[in-house]
């Protein structure tokens, strides 16, 4: 069976590796204790929910009311954390993306993670890595929800949007996939998080429990 796509575009944290829980959360643990030393760090689902709403960057400048040089160190710290340990990807993911390739397809990544660091984990499984990657940019049109990363797949492998599929656990990737006119489905692997889960089963095409599942729906139609 021919897929429906001809482009897969997927999220990293908590869509492709397990980090969350594992390297975000306990580095805002840390950034808490030391700029917020009175204050109680959320727990890992409301972590999860921040990002999910309004997201991270707004959670920490608007809701905690850190100044641009707080959340410069902040990205410090983030980066200690991110840089010390390197997460699994889940189990069957790395070999799902490499069925769609071989069907001729083109998998790209996009994602608040760096690049450096998407690219770091990829080589580290040494198994498959990705077409393009889009990483962290402190310019906002480069970054999604903005379209740019789906423009330029679009552009540079003449793929038009409608034959684009973006996986995500969040609504960055949805946005994004909407604002480009491609198809949006939802990871639900990571979590178990009822607001987040109801809205990302209402603003996407499908949702799924299990990467198998995923699969079955991308190469099997």
């Amino acid at each position: 069976m021919i897929p429906r796509y001809k482009c897969l575009i997927v999220d990293h944290d908590d869509t492709a590796v397990q980090s969350t829980a594992e390297i975000h959360h306990p580095a805002h643990i840390e950034v808490i204790h030391h700029f917020r030393p009175g204050m109680e760090p959320v727990d890992l689902d409301t972590f999860f929910l921040k990002n999910f709403d309004p997201g991270i960057l707004e959670f920490y400048s608007e809701e905690l009311g850190f100044s641009e040089a707080e959340i410069r160190e902040e990205h410090r710290i983030w980066q200690e954390y991110v840089a010390g340990k390197i997460p699994d990807f889940y189990p069957g993911f790395l070999e799902m993306l490499a069925d769609f390739r071989r069907t001729g397809g083109v998998v790209a990544v996009a994602s608040h993670s760096e690049k450096a660091v998407i690219e770091r984990d990829y080589r580290a499984s040494g198994d498959f890595f990705p077409d393009a990657i889009f990483g962290w940019s402190f310019d906002e049109t480069r970054r999604k929800p903005h379209p740019w990363p789906i423009e330029e797949i679009s552009r540079h492998y003449s793929i038009p949007s409608e034959q684009v599929l973006v996986l995500d656990d969040l609504r960055a990737g949805v946005d994004m996939a909407d604002a480009a006119g491609a198809d949006a489905a939802a990871a639900g692997w990571a979590h178990n998080i009822p607001e987040i889960r109801k809205i990302m089963k209402e603003r996407t095409i499908a949702f799924f429990e299990r990467v198998e599942d995923f699969r079955k729906f991308l190469l099997e139609g």
